[in-house]
């Protein structure tokens, strides 16, 4: 077992946060805003009142906040990670950002003697809730081995992918199928209502077939029942979508599904959907087609 800090309880981190916990590490929790830590401390965690007090004896630190600016402002500075882990720590950062933030954040962490893993994860809330995120990871073999036992309390995927900023690369691209699969669903709801078949019935039978997926199956509800409580806020799909298309530009991958998914994304962060679920991609389609977007339960 492990001492661990976990830096950012959110939507994810919370029960990230939990389920090492009960899984039987001592974990101490901070927060930048206070209020996040009650689940924590009810499963047998602490709150910490600083990031300084929250690494100064912890052998892991795992970082879960929402973009790159974040994850720089938790490592830097004198109340940082850095400046506050001891020598030989073992920073997860499993926050989703930019594949560069990444690879910098671990040179800046060796110079200090930590070692850093880019551990970014897919699954959502529920994922996080149930422990059966898929966790990519990025970083040396030998601190991947090490963080072994800690990520499987968090997920049942957990795959090195290659060095440090390749986690990162691969959420992207994880990303980029979602953001995609959920458009294409949106679409079908739309055209299916609009032919008068049973929304229900219909998915279903698609959901069973070919046309299956794991975002059908996680999102199916939401369709139906128009329910976007946030499992994964748009507006940060729409910062990921931001990354992979920045990243695929400057290695000169043509994405362009992709790119019209990203435009899409923004669509609807725009008309201010950005604080629901993903799945609220339905409202943009309803928009686009003249149906009555209409009193959702979490618009």
């Amino acid at each position: 077992m492990s001492t661990i800090a976990f830096i950012g309880l959110g939507i994810m981190g919370s029960p990230m946060a939990v389920n090492l916990a009960q899984a039987g590490h001592t974990v101490t929790g901070w927060n930048r805003s206070p209020g996040r830590a009650e689940a924590l401390v009810a499963a047998g965690g602490a709150e910490a009142a600083t990031i300084a007090e929250a690494v100064r004896d912890a052998e892991v630190v795992i970082t879960m906040v929402p973009a790159s600016p974040q994850v720089e402002a938790v490592a830097y500075g004198p109340d940082g990670i850095l400046e506050n882990a001891r020598p030989g720590t073992l920073l997860i950062d499993m926050s989703s950002i930019t594949p560069r933030t990444s690879v910098e954040l671990a040179a800046a962490a060796a110079e200090k003697g930590v070692r850093v893993l880019d551990a970014p994860v897919s699954g959502g809330e529920a994922g996080a809730v149930e422990g059966v995120l898929s966790i990519m990871v990025g970083g040396e073999q030998e601190d991947f081995d090490a963080a072994r036992p800690v990520l499987e309390a968090l997920g049942t995927t957990i795959v090195r992918c290659g060095p440090h900023g390749a986690g990162q690369t691969v959420k992207a691209a994880n990303q980029l199928i979602v953001a995609v699969n959920l458009q294409a669903c949106a679409e079908a709801v739309v055209f299916l209502e609009k032919s008068g078949v049973d929304l229900a019935a219909a998915l279903d039978v698609l959901n069973g077939g070919l046309a299956g997926s794991a975002v059908l199956t996680r999102k199916k509800a939401n369709f139906l029942d128009r329910e976007f409580e946030p499992g994964f806020k748009l507006e940060l799909h729409h910062k990921d979508m931001g990354i992979v298309t920045e990243a695929a530009r400057t290695v000169g991958a043509t994405i362009p599904v992709g790119a019209a998914a990203a435009e899409l994304v923004a669509s609807a962060v725009a008309c201010g959907d950005g604080a629901l679920d993903h799945s609220a991609l339905l409202r943009g389609v309803q928009r686009l087609s003249g149906v009555a977007v209409g009193e959702d339960k979490s618009a």
